[in-house]
């Protein structure tokens, strides 16, 4: 009995071991595991995240190729990482479509269901709404001070230099000038001529202020990184070529550093304004 017994036991251990030894090696493999993965887990997600940063959404924006004022807010919107839809609103901007979003029918022009009205036109106003709403402190810092620095410069841009370049360079440009400039009334051509070699001559003031007063010796109005009111003065700037203005060499200089910095975003949107200069003086020539 007791030998039936014994072989009885040894027969029970002998089925019960290996099913205790996988139990016993399925925990320490699932212990294994669980370490193995909570190791590569972050390296992974490190990786993956390097490789596909996120995209800030795009935005929608009604433009005309040859204006520096959408010229800005192209480049802006480039440099930014917003990925614009843009579409060309060249003779569409009075039609009832568009009038109907936009009776100011002035370009460029985003849309955004953040907006009151859905939209927004004037190229600063895009630039200071699209910072603020993505944080991009590169461009247009929040300290208040550095702020109201790059404030005055645009305003001082879109109040007093722009106008000059304007009725410098409209007339070349074949683009209307506004209501009793002397450049769109029936005034003599001579008095018209007069006007445009004023305002050519009254450029240099304004823009001496930019180099002094707002660069300070600094690389741009920003610092060491473009500001939006640097990428609105470039623009403005590019303008000038079609009436051979003699930039001061720190201008020529500064359009290229703030091209070099941005690239393609500066670039591309740039290349649709010189082509068009460089079909405005050609039929000039003809």
């Amino acid at each position: 009995m007791a030998k039936a017994a014994s072989k009885s036991a040894k027969k029970s251990a002998a089925k019960t071991a290996p099913k205790a030894a996988a139990k016993t090696a399925a925990k320490v493999t699932a212990k294994a595991a669980t370490k193995a993965t909570a190791k590569a887990a972050p390296k992974t997600t490190a990786k993956a995240a390097k490789a596909k940063p996120a995209r800030k959404p795009g935005i929608k924006l009604s433009m005309l190729r040859p204006s520096v004022n959408n010229m800005t807010v192209r480049v802006f919107a480039r440099a930014a990482g917003l990925d614009p839809a843009e579409t060309d609103a060249w003779g569409h901007t009075r039609s009832p479509e568009f009038l109907a979003r936009n009776p100011a029918h002035l370009t460029p022009m985003i849309e955004d269901k953040g907006l009151p009205r859905g939209v927004l036109w004037e190229s600063c106003a895009i630039m200071q709404y699209l910072a603020n709403k993505h944080g991009l402190e590169k461009f247009y810092p929040k300290a208040p001070a550095k702020r109201a620095m790059v404030d005055s410069a645009m305003f001082y841009l879109v109040g007093t230099l722009y106008p000059y370049v304007a009725r410098a360079t409209y007339p070349a440009l074949g683009f209307p000038q506004y209501a009793g400039e002397v450049g769109h009334s029936d005034a003599h051509p001579d008095r018209k001529s007069e006007a445009q070699k004023a305002a050519m001559a009254a450029i240099a003031e304004p823009l001496e202020v930019f180099h002094s007063f707002f660069r300070d010796g600094k690389p741009f109005i920003g610092g060491k990184n473009p500001s939006i009111a640097d990428i609105r003065l470039a623009a403005t700037l590019e303008f000038l070529a079609v009436v051979d203005y003699a930039l001061p060499q720190w201008a020529k200089d500064y359009m290229a550093a703030l091209e070099k910095k941005l690239g393609k975003a500066y670039a591309e949107p740039a290349g649709d304004v010189r082509g068009y200069i460089a079909h405005m003086k050609s039929q000039a020539r003809v």
